[in-house]
């Protein structure tokens, strides 16, 4: 008994380890003040030095870059809480823009790495995030080279369904960006996100609400569609570790 109650006294403390850790990060960026960003206003440009990292206190930011003859690839979306440009680049791989009107923080790139290396706590924190930046990285590469249309848009709705804010109406999902944002991040048209969505819709598994809301119906068959049907519980729009 002794064993299992210190067993679970360490990883009790393990666990407040990491959320400690997590917070920490966050907490850098709370020595400088918030800035609003009104909507379609850039943060930081593509080849800037990237001398600042930012943080999104509220709103939602897309990231993107403009290849040959001026087509612009949306390379991810950040939500609030997430940071950007915590990679180790000299300068900025993309131009980082609200899509709605924003609160950032930011803090300078020297400064930010300063108190990482002071720190045992950080260190672990910030290997973990650029972790997930790069499983992020492989799950689009992944999503572009190998899924259709329709895999492709049923894996963006899982994706935002899943870190979704509680609602007063189950099922329901904000999606803050516009059909083009979804197209150039999805590498389709704008034609194929509105008519994918128009098949769902008529399938009874999602259905548009409005200009930014979509209303999941059947989120076990939406998860099937997504191409990730083992990767998701019928409950759930979160990943389950399979045996």
């Amino acid at each position: 008994m002794l064993m299992q109650n210190n067993q679970a006294f360490e990883n009790a403390k393990m666990t407040g380890d990491a959320i400690h850790a997590g917070q920490s990060l966050s907490s850098l960026f709370l020595t400088s003040a918030a800035e609003t960003v009104p909507a379609g206003k850039a943060i930081c440009w593509e080849g800037d030095e990237a001398t600042h990292l930012f943080q999104v206190e509220e709103g939602v930011v897309r990231l993107h870059r403009i290849i040959g003859e001026g087509r612009r690839v949306i390379t991810g979306f950040h939500f609030a809480g997430d940071l950007i440009g915590a990679s180790l680049q000299n300068d900025f791989l993309f131009t980082a823009e609200a899509v709605t009107e924003c609160r950032i923080r930011r803090i300078a790139r020297k400064s930010f790495h300063e108190e990482v290396a002071r720190s045992n706590a950080l260190g672990p924190a910030y290997i973990s995030l650029l972790c997930k930046e790069a499983a992020a990285a492989h799950e689009q590469m992944v999503l572009l080279s190998k899924k259709n249309a329709e895999e492709r848009l049923c894996s963006f709705i899982v994706k935002l369904a899943s870190r979704r804010s509680p609602q007063p109406r189950q099922g329901l999902v904000r999606v803050p960006m516009n059909r083009q944002d979804i197209a150039d991040h999805l590498g389709l048209t704008i034609e194929t996100v509105s008519r994918t969505i128009t098949k769902l819709a008529s399938r009874n598994i999602v259905v548009p609400e409005g200009r930014h809301d979509l209303r999941i119906v059947n989120l076990a068959r939406l998860a099937q569609l997504s191409g990730d049907a083992d990767d998701f519980s019928e409950n759930s729009c979160h990943r389950v570790k399979l045996h």
